[in-house]
C-alpha cells in the first residue's frame, strides 16, 4: 500500500463522536451475533467498514426513521455485498425492517441473506453480490435524480479488490462524463480480498491518481478516524458547486477491532467458536476506536 496524505478537518462534537463510536461498536457486535445464527460469515469485511456505516447512516445521509420509501432519501449501493450482515442491524434500528427479522438471519424463508436483496429488504437499494456492478447502479441512480430534479445523493461503497473489475472504470467514465456531482464513491481500502493481499493479486496503486485521471474529485482519509471521515463526507455532500463525482479512498484495517482478525486475512469468511466469539465481544467492548 502506498503512502497517502490523509485528510483531517475540524473535530466533531464529543456527543456526536460518542454516538458514532457506539454505532460502529453496535455494527461489530451485531455482526458477531448474526453470524452465530448463520454459522459462517464475513466478519473482517464488516469490521473494516464499521465506521463508514456509522458515519453514513447516523450522520451524513438523509434518512427518515420508518420511511424507506421516502423519495428524497439518500441512496446507498454496496459493491462488497458480503458486508450486508453489518448493514441489516442498521436497517432494523431505523425501523425499515422488524428487529425480530434479524433473529432469523439466513434461515429458510427469512429475507436476510448473506448478500442483500432489494426485492425483499426495505432500504436496500441494490442487490449486490457479484462484485463490480454497484457503481454502475449508483451512477444510474445519481443520473436519474438529476433528470427528475430530485435532491438526493447516492453513496456507493466499494471494496479495494473491486478496483480490479473493468465495469467499475466504465462506470467511473460515465459518471465523470455526466458530471454526477451527487455521486460519492467510498473505497474501503483495507488491503485484502478473498485471495490475499489486493496488490499481490493485481496491483491497483496509485489508486488516487487513477480516480483523478478518470475525472473524479478524489480524497484520502483514515476510514476509522470519525473525526476525519465525517467532516469530509459532510462537506462533500454539501458542495453543490462541484461539477464532478467524488471518490473517497478510506484507508482501513481488515478485521479492525479484533486483534487476531487484524493480523489474519483468513477471517474474510469464517465462523467463531463460542470462546473465540466471547473474546472478540470482550475486546470490541473494551476499545474506543
Amino acid at each position: 500500500m502506498s503512502e497517502a496524505i490523509l485528510e483531517r478537518e475540524l473535530p466533531l462534537k464529543q456527543e456526536t463522536l460518542a454516538l458514532l463510536r457506539e454505532k460502529a461498536q453496535f455494527v461489530r457486535l451485531e455482526t458477531i451475533r448474526l453470524i452465530e445464527i448463520a454459522k459462517t460469515g464475513h466478519y473482517s469485511s464488516v469490521f473494516s467498514a464499521a465506521e463508514i456505516f456509522a458515519a453514513l447512516y447516523y450522520d451524513v445521509m438523509s434518512i427518515r426513521r420508518g420511511e424507506p420509501a421516502w423519495s428524497e432519501r439518500d441512496r446507498f449501493t454496496m459493491g462488497k455485498g458480503h458486508a450486508a450482515v453489518g448493514l441489516f442491524p442498521i436497517l432494523a434500528d431505523y425501523g425499515f425492517i422488524d428487529a425480530e427479522t434479524l433473529d432469523g438471519y439466513t434461515r429458510l424463508g427469512n429475507p436476510l441473506g448473506d448478500h442483500p436483496d432489494m426485492t425483499k429488504v426495505p432500504g436496500i437499494d441494490f442487490s449486490s453480490g457479484s462484485i463490480g456492478h454497484a457503481l454502475s447502479n449508483g451512477a444510474g441512480m445519481a443520473k436519474a435524480a438529476q433528470m427528475a430534479g430530485k435532491s438526493f445523493n447516492t453513496f456507493t461503497m466499494l471494496g479495494d479488490g473491486e478496483m480490479q473489475e473493468g465495469q467499475v472504470w466504465e462506470a467511473a467514465l460515465f459518471a465523470a462524463h455526466h458530471k454526477l456531482n451527487n455521486l460519492i464513491a467510498i473505497v474501503d481500502r483495507n488491503g485484502y480480498q478473498l485471495d490475499g493481499k489486493v496488490d499481490d493479486v493485481i496491483g491497483i496503486e496509485s489508486l488516487a491518481a487513477k480516480w483523478r485521471a478518470f475525472g473524479w474529485e478524489t480524497h484520502e482519509v483514515d476510514g476509522h478516524d470519525l473525526n476525519a471521515l465525517v467532516p469530509l463526507l459532510r462537506r462533500l455532500k454539501a458542495d453543490k458547486a462541484r461539477s464532478a463525482p467524488v471518490c473517497v479512498i478510506a484507508r482501513t484495517l481488515k478485521g479492525k477491532g479484533v486483534s487476531y482478525m487484524e493480523t489474519e486475512p483468513g477471517w474474510h469468511l469464517g465462523y467463531l467458536a463460542p470462546d473465540d466469539a466471547q473474546r472478540a465481544i470482550d475486546e470490541i467492548k473494551s476499545k474506543v476506536i
